[in-house]
This record gives C-alpha cells, sequence and structure tokens, in this order.
C-alpha cells in the first residue's frame, strides 16, 4: 500500500472535502465544499429509525469515518479485521451485515480490487485509482440527513409541547370531576408513544370537554333567570342588591320538601311513588344521580361535605336547569366540592326558578 494509503486514528478533525469524481475510473480528484462529517453523521445517528438502522450500524459508521483523513478522499482502505477492532471487537460476519445494509440504503459503495484488498494507486500524471469502501454516498446526501434529523427533532419537541398542554388540560377537568372518564382514557392512552397528529387530536377533544365543563361552572353567575319586572340576563359580576341577598343567613337554610317537589318538575316526575318527605328525596336524589353522569362515590363525597338535603336539591335542580348545563357532573362537583360550592343557595334558586315559571307562563 502507498503512502496515501496509510491509515490513522486521530478523529479530531471536524471537516472533510468531499470528492465527487469516480475515483474507480482514475479521473483526477476534484473537491466541493467543505462538508462537517461528523455532523452529518450525527443527523444519520438521530435519524436512525427513518432508516431501519440499529445502534450497531451507527457504530460501524463512526468507526469507518474515523479511518478517513482530511484531504485524501472518502475512501476506507481499512481491512475489516482493523475495523472490527476498532468497533469494539464484534465479528466479521456482523460486520459484512453492517456493510450490506449501508450498501442497500444508497449511502455506502463498494469498490473492490482483483484481490479483493483495499489500497490506492496513483499514475505519474496524478491521477488515481482507490479499492475499498466509499462513504461518498453517504456525504453526498448530507443535505438530505440533516433535514430528516432536524424534522424528527421538530416532531419531538411539538410531541412534548403538546403532551404538556393535554396534561394542563387533564388537571383541569380532574379539578371539576375527578371521576371525568375522557380524563381517565387520555392518561392512559399517554402511557404510549402518540404521533403529532395523535397528539393534536387528543388536545382538541380535552379542550373542548374543558369549555364545556367552564361553560357549566360559570352557568350561576353568567346567567340570572328571568325576573317579573322583565330582566333576563345579568352580567358576570353580581349587583350589589344580589351580593346583599347572597349574604343573608336565611340563604342556606333547606328548602321545605314541597316547594322543592313542585318547582323542580322533572326530577319529581321520575319518582314512581310521590315523594312525601325527605328520605324519598335523599333516596330518589340517588338514584337520579348515576342518570345524570354523575358518579355514586361523588355523590357520596357530596353528601358528606355539605349534607345529604343539599346533594339532592342539587340533583333536583340541575336536572331542571339541565338545558342550560352542557355537562351536569361537572357542575354537580362543582357548586358541592369545588370552587363555587359556596355559592350554591337551594332556596334561592328555587325561588328564582319559580319566578321564571310564572313569567314564562
Amino acid at each position: 500500500m502507498g503512502r496515501n494509503g496509510r491509515r490513522s486514528t486521530n478523529m479530531a478533525f471536524t471537516k472533510l472535502s468531499v470528492q465527487t469524481s469516480d475515483e474507480d475510473k482514475g479521473i483526477p480528484v476534484a473537491s466541493t465544499p467543505e462538508t462537517d462529517i461528523w455532523a452529518v453523521f450525527r443527523a444519520l445517528r438521530d435519524a436512525r429509525s427513518l432508516f431501519g438502522l440499529r445502534p450497531g450500524h451507527v457504530q460501524t459508521l463512526q468507526a469507518m469515518l474515523s479511518f478517513l483523513r482530511p484531504g485524501h478522499g472518502d475512501t476506507v482502505f481499512a481491512s475489516n479485521d482493523q475495523i472490527c477492532r476498532r468497533i469494539g471487537g464484534i465479528d466479521e460476519r456482523t460486520l459484512r451485515r453492517h456493510i450490506d445494509r449501508f450498501v442497500e440504503l444508497g449511502l455506502m459503495a463498494r469498490h473492490d480490487s482483483p484481490n479483493r484488498k483495499r489500497y490506492r494507486v496513483k499514475s505519474s500524471g496524478g491521477q488515481s485509482i482507490s479499492y475499498g469502501l466509499s462513504l461518498t454516498p453517504f456525504l453526498a446526501r448530507a443535505d438530505e440527513l440533516l433535514a430528516a434529523a432536524q424534522e424528527m427533532e421538530n416532531s419531538r419537541r411539538d410531541r412534548v409541547f403538546l403532551r404538556k398542554q393535554i396534561l394542563t388540560r387533564l388537571a383541569q377537568l380532574d379539578e371539576f370531576d375527578p371521576e371525568n372518564e375522557l380524563s381517565v382514557h387520555v392518561r392512559r392512552v399517554l402511557r404510549r408513544k402518540l404521533s403529532v397528529a395523535e397528539y393534536r387530536a387528543f388536545l382538541d377533544e380535552v379542550k373542548a370537554q374543558c369549555e364545556q365543563m367552564s361553560t357549566a361552572v360559570d352557568l350561576p353567575k353568567a346567567t340570572k333567570l328571568p325576573a317579573n319586572d322583565g330582566q333576563t340576563v345579568r352580567h358576570q359580576s353580581k349587583s350589589k342588591k344580589e351580593q346583599k341577598d347572597s349574604e343573608r343567613p336565611s340563604d342556606k337554610t333547606i328548602p321545605p320538601v314541597e316547594q322543592l317537589t313542585s318547582v323542580c318538575e322533572q326530577a319529581a316526575s321520575f319518582a314512581p311513588t310521590p315523594l312525601r318527605n325527605w328520605h324519598d328525596v335523599e333516596r330518589h336524589a340517588r338514584t337520579l344521580a348515576p342518570m345524570m353522569g354523575i358518579h355514586e362515590s361523588t355523590f357520596d363525597k357530596a353528601t358528606a361535605k355539605v349534607g345529604s338535603k343539599n346533594a339532592s336539591c342539587a340533583i333536583f335542580i340541575i336536572l331542571q336547569m339541565s338545558n342550560g348545563i352542557r355537562h351536569l357532573a361537572a357542575y354537580f362537583h362543582s357548586i358541592t366540592l369545588g370552587r363555587r360550592e359556596s355559592d350554591f343557595h337551594p332556596t334561592l334558586l328555587l325561588e328564582r326558578l319559580s319566578r321564571s315559571d310564572q313569567a314564562n307562563a
């Protein structure tokens, strides 16, 4: 092997001239602008899954690149035995499989000599012929590999960003309704790796659910039932009179059963027998809750916190107002266990519902 065939283990260089000539045809070497071979290598390493490559393939390529010398072309002249040792002791059979895979992908080319040895010969006129493993195809596809790696990185970042958005929305859902079925399902699906399109679809679904719950939760403050004086709508902020009314000690009193059942006709209509006392009301409310999407455990927690009568009133009133509530379970959770609990006054709501019925009669 000639002087130009010497092999070096130095990997400190970062630039290598990309040759565009066919050295095996004896055409003088011509160079293109310098290419950072290790940047291209890292790009293929990061995007290896797109090409069906495993870590072992990447290690083989890294070892082969380490044999190249700046300004001496893109052909590896090292023997299979030398390459195996530099990789770390893999067997020659595995090396041949790796080389075959790179050749199949168009990232490497074989230029075999008659005796299968790897070397370069030059004429007196400066022409050369190289026999060995050419990495020119790999370097020629630098732009493609760099773009593929960047696309994968962009996709990774988008997936992380979308996942964080979904988790933030799920936390909102859990605040409204800890037993929300969509939240449970999405959290289960998030355990596996999803595509950007799948993440976007789940984010849209969770956003829609949050908007529905937000609408339900804000309903008591955003809407006032029609009164006799013709007023039909109020703003988010309460008037001074309403604030004063809400502070009256009598607001939290439990309404009579007769008032509850007469105003909340929807709930009463589902009862198989007349509701004569609070025992009948509470038992019927517990029957209605699952029909409204309210989990039994949520109803039990509400009963423990606000009392069985208040929880039952909430069931009756929500059912009566169901046309204006998008998510009944979220609304129930908010006014009994959530941040709207202090705003829930069964007696006042029944009075407003009664006035609304009279105004619409």
